[in-house]
């Protein structure tokens, strides 16, 4: 396998360069003085931010694209090996990597290193983590799988020895990675498209854990099912976290503020070591905050640099995200497309509006609909009435004749307000003779379906 040198920049094409993954690593290796080049299918927001920054990127994925000036292709699961571009590149002869060979590379320049693995959660927790190293002045390097305000997006370059990433567990990208610290926050089925079952799941898990060498820290939620097949034979330090006292870090006395915002005492190993309130909303994100102090505590960051850090992250972009108010109507969006995350997401909705919630789901990709029906069905039955438009494909086709339409039939078997409206601009007609002043929409998906909330904003 090739292997990066940061001390012999050489230029590097990427193949879907505007992923929000590749473009962060990208920016990484121009910043270490290699030369930088890249491919996509469309212009984005993404694209036009690389090409400002001095990155050549082309627009159509063509044979041409590879150069025999080229030292080494990077390219992301998405770029399918009929891809005329990919054929091109592996007919070259010149060097290849996956995305997340690379980003393990790169992150095997960095002393202290945090991946943050997990079926849910990984971008609020790696978000949370990067907010504390930035107020403890670490200068971390940091790329994430959302857009973070305080970084002006998903890639911060420092100039030290931390790292932090987001690890994903698809197509078991993260083993690919060398973490001195692996957060793993939960194990839960998911990726029917690519996992068999959940011991499946759980063994890619495990094997992440035995990937954190002797002197590293695995951070891991004590509610796991059947922890010690995770813990019991790890090279490294182990620290659990959750709500029970029975863990290394939990909390209590747990308070929440109009907004849902939590504050609570941290509790490490039975002591009291201080008093903390988050920024963002949620219980769920009281757990996460855990993990993320855990992580912080092992790489030496004073309390009140955490403290700070917690209170001053606010959310990432399409996490619970206030997008604005029509007509009394709070208008909310979340990325949430697995069913323990619609549960947190409207647990938390409930917590913060004395109104209706309307949730407009938009499920996303056809082999974790049909895996999950009764599961989504009941995650969305907390909400007060439930729209849920047509599947957002990604990188599928419809081979199982699943629908939205089945979870709108569970939930009027369940007695709950549901529709099935396959169109944006249906749905759009439709909320606002429907929704009153003092409730809340809730946008939630991981496909485009925010555009919905957006839309009746600008109306």
């Amino acid at each position: 396998m090739y292997n990066i040198d940061f001390n012999a920049p050489v230029k590097v094409h990427f193949m879907g360069i505007g992923g929000i993954s590749m473009s962060g690593l990208a920016l990484i290796l121009k910043d270490r003085g290699f030369t930088i080049t890249g491919s996509d299918r469309d212009r984005s927001e993404v694209t036009d931010m690389l090409t400002k920054e001095g990155i050549s990127v082309i627009y159509g994925q063509k044979a041409e694209n590879i150069t025999a000036d080229t030292d080494l292709i990077v390219y992301t699961a998405a770029i399918h090996k009929d891809n005329p571009e990919f054929v091109a590149a592996e007919a070259s002869g010149i060097p290849m990597l996956t995305r997340a060979q690379l980003l393990g590379q790169i992150m095997s320049h960095y002393r202290d290193s945090v991946a943050i693995s997990g079926t849910h959660g990984k971008t609020t927790t790696t978000s949370m983590i990067s907010s504390i190293l930035m107020a403890a002045d670490k200068d971390p390097t940091i790329t994430l799988g959302g857009v973070l305000d305080s970084i002006g997006g998903n890639i911060r370059v420092g100039n030290s020895e931390s790292f932090v990433a987001e690890a994903c567990e698809y197509t078991n990208s993260f083993l690919s990675l060398c973490p001195r610290v692996g957060v793993i926050l939960n194990v839960d089925m998911d990726h029917v498209d690519f996992f068999k079952d959940i011991d499946d799941v759980r063994s890619s898990f495990k094997d992440f854990a035995d990937k954190i060498p002797e002197d590293g820290l695995l951070v891991i939620n004590g509610d796991i099912e059947d922890l010690p097949y995770f813990i019991s034979d790890v090279k490294c330090r182990v620290a659990t976290y959750g709500l029970s006292p029975e863990y290394d870090y939990s909390a209590e006395n747990i308070s929440f503020d109009d907004a849902v915002h939590g504050t609570f005492d941290l509790i490490v190993k039975g002591e009291k070591r201080g008093t903390f309130t988050l920024g963002v909303p949620g219980k769920h994100n009281v757990i996460n905050s855990l993990a993320a102090l855990a992580a912080c505590d092992f790489l030496g960051v004073e309390r009140d640099a955490e403290y700070n850090g917690l209170l001053s992250f606010t959310g990432t972009e399409r996490r619970f995200e206030y997008k604005g108010d029509l007509n009394g109507i709070t208008i909310m969006d979340d990325y949430a497309h697995h069913p323990a995350e619609i549960r947190a997401t409207l647990e938390t909705a409930r917590k913060a509006s004395k109104g209706k919630i309307w949730c407009v789901f938009q499920p996303h990709t056809y082999t974790r609909t049909n895996a999950f029906l009764k599961e989504f069905a009941d995650a969305l039955s907390l909400a007060d009435a439930v729209i849920l438009t047509d599947i957002y494909a990604a990188r599928e086709v419809n081979t199982v004749g699943v629908s939205s339409e089945d979870i709108s039939v569970l939930l009027k078997e369940m007695g709950k307000e549901a529709y099935y409206i396959p169109s944006f601009s249906e749905i759009e007609k439709f909320l606002p003779k429907h929704c009153s002043t003092g409730d809340m929409l809730i946008t939630v998906g991981a496909g485009d379906v925010v555009k919905i909330g957006e839309n009746l904003l600008k109306k």
